[in-house]
Parts: C-alpha cells; structure tokens; sequence
C-alpha cells in the first residue's frame, strides 16, 4: 500500500492507555492503541515479579509502564505511518517529545527504507499530548544484581561467563524462543530465569496480511524499557547486555540507516540519559560488551566449547532451534568462529562447512565489504570481518590446511592480510560505554584468560 495514500486516509493514531492487572507474582500490562478509521489495538506484556510489594500505583513504575507502550507503539503506528500522535494517558515535555521522534526516526531506518520510503525528522509524526502527568506514590526499595538479557547466541554466553562469578545473577528473556531458553539451562540459570510475555495483537498481523505497511521495528529499544520495569519489579540493580561496539556501524552505505540501531551505543547513551532524567537513577543499564570487538568477543568463546553444540544465532531458524546455514547471520558467526577453530569443529556446530557453499557468496561480499551495504542482519563491521577471514587463512596456511571456497575466492583477490597480530586485537578497547568499574576487571580478566 502507498505510504502518501495511508498517511491521508488514517491521519490519526492515538494512545489511548493501559491498565495493569498485578498478582504476588505477575504484573500484566494491556495497552489501548488505535489508529482512527481503522482498527484498535490491545498488546499486553506480562512481567515477572518477586516479594508481595505491590507496584501498580507507584508513579516510577507507571511512567516505565507509560513509556514502555510509546516503545510498543511502533510496530501499531507503522501500519499506516499517521502523521498524528496523540498521547492521552501522559504529559512528555518538548524534550521527551524529541527523544521519541529520534528514536522512531532511527529505529524504523530499515522500515523506511526497505518500503522506499524517505521521510523528514521534522515531519514524518508530529506527537501531540493531550493527557496529565502521571501520578502515584514514591517507590522506596534496595535493589541489587544484575539481569542479563539473553538471545541464545554467542554474545550471551560471553556475558553470562564473564559475569559467573559476579553473584546474584538472573537471566531475561522476552518470549518463548528456545535457543534462550536452552542457553540459560547450560549456564546453570534454570531456576533463575525472568521470562517476560509479550502478545502482539492479532488485529495489527491481520493488516500485515492484507498488505498494509510492515517491517523493521527497535526491538532491542523494547527490550530496554522492558528490562528496567523487569528489575525495578524484582529489585535488580544492573541490566547487562551483550551489544558490542560494532552495532555502531551503518546498514547502508553512507548513510545513518542501521539494522542495529537500538543496540548503538548512541541510543544506550541516550536511553541512560532519558532514565535519569524522567524514570530512575537506581537502575544502570549498560552493555557489558561494549567495549570489545567482535573478534575479541569470538576469541573468548572459541574458548568455551561446552557451548558450542548449544548456541544459535541464526533468526531464519529460531523457532526450530537450528542454523539455516544459508542466511548472513549464519555465515557471520561461522567466518568469526573459523578463524579461532578448526574446520571439523566448525562443521560439528553448524553441520556443514558454510565457507565452502558458493550460493553465499553475494552475501560473504555484503560481509566483507565487496558490496555497497551490508546485510539488514545483526552481524559485525566489515572491517572485523575481513580481519576474521585473514586470520582463518593464515590459520590453515600455518597448519598446511587446504583452503575452502569462499577463503580462496578471497585470497584471489589479494585482499589477505598476514601480518596480523593478534596481541593487537587482544588489546583493543573502546572507551565509549557505561560499563560501571567494578565489572571491568571481570571483563580484562577473561580477555587475558581467552589469548593465552
């Protein structure tokens, strides 16, 4: 459907509210969204909660609450793109009203672009506010801890080794994706999982299904804002994700579209920002991998191996819990893996040997480089590939190893690198992040463990 045609016939999205429903061990949120002409909306999340306080008429908690459905509004709001947002349930000052517009603007940069469409910041949504400002009473509790978001993939694994011996650790999951699920299970958190629910409404896949607009949404933005109501409701202190410093770079080429927007660092500054100025400054909310690279990040869990036959990464295949083996996640990780492990046991994790498949090669060139953009995947810079893919060849030159397909095509186009060193890469550090100090030693201390 015409994005300019949508905009004129459904000109109006509103936020109407939410009402929470809280027991000793569950807080259910249902949200009331609606675009006007159209359809009315109830998403519903159901958090996780420990100890008999109750938290429904706090005012910190119903401002997350508040904010956590200006996250959820976007994949309701993109159906139609409304020009008009009207908050009814919420005062934002112009300040907050820009951080909205930013992060819809960023957010949705893949939406945008993938359905050719090419708005203005200033004004692809206007946000009206027509509601009060929320009230409630004051919140006085300790908190203590950490959560660590997980997916199932490598990144998770690395935090949650680097933090084993932090104490008083609980994962966080959004949803029934096993490859989370199991990964929590191999690392001892069985019993110390907060699962969150998230229901979409079927009315809003519905119009997916006749056509009307859809596409990328800032999940990991809806992560954020779920995540801190999680640790305010359980009385956790730190929230640790596993976002490494390569989520910075752009999608598109010369251009600030970027698949991984959500998990830059530019957001987590500005979501650090936006929860001590308007939610709570007794929450941190960091990536504890910010720091790293993704070849450090891989040459730390090359060293895991009691993992390796349990992550996945791959998105194709999440909901069957196995690597299609024919995506650029699946080909990302594998290139990252070959250049610190065998042959044989790469093939043992991902059944196959991805770098010998020819049908990859227009991605392996997204990748590395050899073409304009990269995937709309969450995978590494192009440079930390093309390091990743020199290492791999020396490796097996080193080993008199024969090359696979993929690595010779490379090394034909003479683009090899045989001097890396890689007390460089142990060494690199990068010092945008707001990883608190007393979790920097853990992190130094598997980096020096993993290079030995």
């Amino acid at each position: 459907m015409n994005y300019f045609e949508l905009r004129e016939q459904y000109p109006t999205f509103i936020y109407h509210g939410f009402d929470i429903e809280e027991t000793d061990h569950d807080f259910k949120i249902t949200y009331d969204f609606e675009t006007i002409g159209l359809e009315r909306f109830n998403p519903t999340y159901t958090l996780p909660k420990s100890g008999t306080m109750q938290y429904r008429n706090s005012k910190v908690v119903k401002e997350m609450v508040f904010s956590l459905g200006m996250v959820e509004i976007a994949s309701y709001w993109k159906c139609t793109c409304s020009p008009q947002l009207i908050v009814k349930c919420g005062a934002l000052t112009n300040a907050q009203v820009a951080w909205w517009k930013k992060l819809y603007f960023h957010g949705l940069g893949e939406f945008f672009y993938m359905n050719d469409i090419e708005p203005k910041m200033e004004d692809f949504i206007n946000i009206n506010c027509e509601g009060e400002e929320i009230c409630g009473e004051e919140l006085f509790q300790t908190n203590h801890g950490q959560i660590i978001p997980v997916g199932g993939g490598k990144d998770s694994f690395v935090t949650l080794e680097i933090l084993k011996d932090a104490g008083d650790n609980n994962t966080f999951i959004i949803n029934s994706v096993m490859s989370a699920i199991h990964a929590s299970e191999a690392a001892g958190y069985k019993d110390k999982l907060l699962y969150v629910e998230r229901t979409l409404d079927s009315r809003m896949l519905e119009l997916n299904k006749r056509g009307f607009l859809n596409g990328h949404t800032p999940f990991s933005a809806m992560v954020a804002f779920s995540s801190v109501l999680t640790a305010v409701l359980n009385q956790k202190k730190y929230i640790c994700l596993s976002n490494e410093s390569s989520a910075n770079e752009s999608t598109v080429a010369n251009a600030s579209i970027n698949h991984q927007y959500s998990k830059s660092f530019e957001f987590e500054k500005d979501f650090h920002e936006y929860c001590e100025e308007y939610l709570t400054c007794d929450i941190q909310y960091f990536s504890l991998l910010r720091p790293l690279s993704e070849l450090q990040i891989a040459k730390i869990f090359s060293t895991l191996k009691e993992y390796h036959s349990v992550f996945k990464s791959c998105n194709v295949g999440s909901k069957k819990e196995v690597w299609c083996n024919n995506c650029a996640k699946c080909l990302f990780v594998y290139i990252l893996m070959s250049a610190f492990l065998e042959d044989e046991e790469c093939v043992a994790t991902f059944g196959e040997n991805l770098l010998d498949k020819q049908e990859l090669l227009s991605i392996f060139e997204e990748l590395c480089g050899l073409s304009e953009n990269k995937p709309f995947e969450c995978v590494g810079t192009r440079e930390e590939v093309q390091i990743a893919l020199s290492l791999g060849v020396v490796k097996r030159e080193t080993e008199s190893k024969d090359l696979s397909w993929l690595y010779r095509y490379y090394d034909s186009l003479g683009l090899v690198k045989r001097d890396i060193d890689l007390r460089e890469i142990k060494y690199e550090w990068n010092n945008e992040h707001y990883v608190p100090s007393e979790f920097i030693l853990y992190i130094k201390a598997k980096l020096e463990e993993s290079f030995l």
